[in-house]
């Protein structure tokens, strides 16, 4: 693997240098530019030599149908070189997968071919390995515990030496010396990297027991810890003298210790009264207590005025994001509105009959439970505007102004002209910006198409990342 690794990324920098001046324009990410560039490099390079590699009848048809009126050479070029850098982001990503999946896996192989398992050290600890054996005909798997090569006896007294000698420091937890032991000790059973086991035994379990844990004394108390040193057949037994101190209180935590219980005697000698009264002197000092309520008042204050400001900043947001979402629901519907509109005046209506008889279908369709549109809501309120007495190109005018979107004025001032001018070109005029229409919303469709394709090659390309850890995280967690 490693060879082939080698010789992948040898070919990808190999590659990379030789099509460091191709154009990568049309990449979504900076993290994929690299791939584009190579990709469009082999892309030129195969349709000299190898014309039929990047060519298929089928896909070109596809692209035309999808994109009409573009280039066939420019979708042709755009879709082979992203699929082609896709390719290569993926193959990379796989080849440095398989080098991470090939050197955890040699980590984990104990088992030689002569049939031979290396021990490690004790620093390794033991190790649990898969096995499979054939014996005849048959076919067997076995788990095995490999345990690390075990010391002699000189070099275990050696490392029993070195535990003792350190052990003390090991234990202390919080406590600065053995010698005035206020917190717990930190008894356990393995120690760093010695392989020893420790098995403690505390002289007094009421004042330290066996796991470290220490209980409060009015006074200092020597304890005899037993310890017991265990490796393979060896053991060996130490005592370790710990002096345990009560814990050292300053000025401030013994006058605490004091007032709580004085106020503890004070409880008590009042369970029987209705009232309990705290004491109002101590030690010739006058005490006055007061109740500790969590007041947050402020608190939730300054969060109004910050949410109010949020608030007020955020809805001119929304407001304008309202207006864009008004905006791309005009510019939707107004083909299907100029369309109707030169159907209706292709059958021989008025320019106004037309007007009404569109206004009028969306108002019956709303009725029965149709959805609101808002460039149809204009049509009606400009049929309200043509009843009111409101002249006619009137009408039309306020009709484009309050879309304020470049079509609905120009189809307004197309149908103003026909009523001034007396154009007997209307039909042709309003067919024309028909098909001008359809052919912008298909540029937008397509553009939106285009956009959602690139948003969602790098996510493909962290699936395949994420797909890879899954295999990986198991493995790396074995080693």
């Amino acid at each position: 693997m490693y060879w082939v690794a080698a010789i992948i990324l040898a070919g990808f920098l190999a590659l990379l240098c030789l099509a460091r001046k191709e154009d990568a324009a049309q990449a979504p990410s900076s993290l994929l530019k690299p791939f584009y560039r190579m990709a469009m490099y082999i892309y030129k390079k195969s349709c000299r030599r190898v014309p039929r590699l990047f060519s298929s009848l089928r896909v070109e048809k596809d692209l035309m149908q999808l994109h009409p009126g573009e280039s066939r050479e420019c979708l042709k070029t755009e879709y082979y070189v992203k699929k082609a850098a896709v390719c290569l982001a993926v193959i990379l990503l796989g080849t440095l997968f398989g080098v991470a999946a090939r050197f955890s896996m040699e980590g984990k192989v104990l088992l030689k071919e002569d049939g031979t398992i290396a021990r490690g050290s004790y620093l390794d600890g033991e190790k649990v390995i898969s096995v499979e054996t054939e014996y005849g005909q048959q076919k067997m798997d076995f788990e095995i515990e490999v345990e690390p090569k075990l010391l002699s006896e000189e070099e275990a007294e050696k490392l029993f030496a070195e535990l003792w000698e350190k052990l003390p420091e090991y234990i202390l937890g919080k406590n600065d010396s053995l010698k005035n032991v206020t917190s717990d000790l930190a008894l356990k059973e393995r120690y760093g990297e010695f392989p020893m086991t420790v098995r403690w035994e505390s002289s007094r379990p009421g004042v330290l027991n066996d796991g470290g844990q220490l209980f409060p004394v009015e006074a200092a108390e020597t304890v005899t810890l037993s310890v017991y040193l265990t490796y393979g057949g060896l053991e060996r037994e130490e005592r370790l003298e710990v002096q345990v101190a009560p814990p050292a209180l300053n000025p401030e935590e013994q006058l605490y210790m004091e007032l709580e219980g004085l106020l503890q005697q004070s409880q008590s000698e009042s369970l029987e009264q209705d009232e309990w009264i705290l004491p109002s002197e101590w030690q010739g000092e006058g005490m006055v207590w007061r109740q500790v309520v969590e007041d947050n008042s402020l608190l939730l204050w300054a969060a109004a005025m910050v949410t109010a400001v949020l608030v007020f900043v955020f809805l001119d947001k929304d407001l304008h994001e309202q207006l864009e979402r008004r905006k791309k629901s005009l510019r939707g519907e107004y083909s299907q509105i100029v369309h109707k509109l030169a159907l209706f005046v292709g059958a021989g209506m008025t320019v106004r009959g037309a007007f009404q008889k569109t206004a009028g279908d969306y108002e019956r369709k709303l009725q029965s439970g149709g959805r609101r549109s808002p460039a149809y809501e204009e049509m009606v309120y400009t049929c309200r505007e043509l009843r009111s007495g409101i002249s006619e190109g009137l009408s039309y005018e306020h009709f484009g102004k309050r879309t304020g979107l470049q079509e609905y004025i120009r189809l307004s001032a197309l149908l103003t002209q026909n009523l001034k001018r007396g154009n007997s070109m209307l039909l042709e005029r309003l067919r024309e910006e028909a098909d001008k229409s359809a052919e912008e919303r298909l540029q937008q469709s397509k553009k939106l198409g285009e956009e959602a394709g690139t948003k969602l090659l790098v996510p493909m390309v962290l699936m395949l990342a994420v797909v890879m850890a899954i295999i990986m995280v198991p493995a790396f967690s074995n080693m």
